[in-house]
């Protein structure tokens, strides 16, 4: 059995896809989840409960960790440790492998290229929660107690992401015909993960055994892009003008004191500073697949919010 933890997210909903290639057994963990085929278990568990969390993993091989917390940092603070608790625990008692999709929060402002080597030093209240979590499991890792690893993405893309800035702020508005926006500079380039990439990569390293005790970063494409250049080739795929606003830290501010969405966005804002390179040569290098391109990876998105562009 292979399990999934916090299923229908945008990360869960390409992992399903690709993991029929290794299980007919595959669980679907979540608050509300849904059931994608005939073959697939559902499960409606809160993994903030312990007990519930257990009943979940047990009788699992492979659990994944896709699970979202609402984005607000005192959720995050309150709720994250002991959710990464009762997952960890649940695959000590049962035996299971986990493998932990996560972000690059705990790598802070980077200069240069992001590896699976970064040094964790966190410039952001959630990048400290992450870090936090992580060196938790990766502690139990180094004691032998558990089986893991984790797999990181960089700010994603791709069709389904309702949640990716950048379906906010530029697919869904070229596909309504609206001027597009972008976040602090337009002339640094930023690194972005196609998400049925991350999908098919959790997968595969999850039916790898030597993958595990270990980090790996999912294939990014890295001929990283613009925000002038990612919006062009978007607008292109719509067949519309590149017309965008982009977004200074001001104006987010200020967006802020009306919506808590936006202002748990702020502090995040050093991302979109500077170019943020994400380096995932580790895992091209062992698997031999390569990373969609951008061009290819727009294109995809661009079809699944209006199936009439290009």
């Amino acid at each position: 059995m292979q399990t999934i933890l916090g299923a229908n997210g945008a990360i869960a909903n390409n992992l399903v896809k690709a993991l029929p290639a290794y299980t007919d057994n595959i669980r679907l963990v979540s608050r509300n989840p849904q059931r994608v085929s005939p073959a697939t278990e559902v499960m409606a568990v809160d993994l903030l409960d312990a007990v519930q969390t257990d009943q979940a993993v047990a009788g699992s091989d492979i659990v994944y960790l896709t699970a979202g917390l609402p984005y607000n940092i005192k959720v995050w603070r309150e709720q994250w440790p002991v959710l990464m608790n009762n997952v960890i625990e649940a695959c000590k008692r049962h035996g299971a492998k986990l493998v932990f999709f996560s972000n690059v929060y705990p790598y802070g402002n980077v200069q240069g290229w992001m590896t699976e080597e970064t040094p964790f030093n966190p410039v952001s209240k959630k990048g400290e929660v992450r870090a936090k979590i992580e060196e938790h499991l990766l502690e139990e890792v180094r004691k032998g107690t558990v089986q893991a690893m984790i797999v990181r993405g960089a700010d994603f893309y791709g069709p389904a992401t309702p949640l990716s800035f950048l379906t906010m702020m530029l697919f869904e508005n070229y596909a309504k015909k609206k001027s597009a926006q972008w976040l602090m500079r337009d002339d640094v380039r930023h690194s972005f993960t196609y998400t049925p990439d991350a999908g098919n990569a959790m997968a595969l390293l999850g039916n790898t055994p030597h993958a595990y005790n270990q980090v790996w970063h999912a294939p990014t494409d890295r001929n990283a892009l613009t925000g002038k250049e990612f919006i062009t080739l978007t607008a292109r795929a719509y067949g519309v003008k590149p017309d965008y606003l982009v977004l200074k830290k001001w104006m987010v501010r200020l967006g802020g004191l009306m919506d808590g969405n936006i202002r748990e966005v702020v502090e995040m804002l050093y991302q979109n500073n500077s170019d943020y390179l994400f380096d995932s040569s580790k895992f091209e290098k062992v698997f031999g697949v390569p990373p969609t391109s951008y061009e290819e990876g727009i294109a995809e998105t661009a079809r699944a919010y209006n199936p009439s562009a290009r």
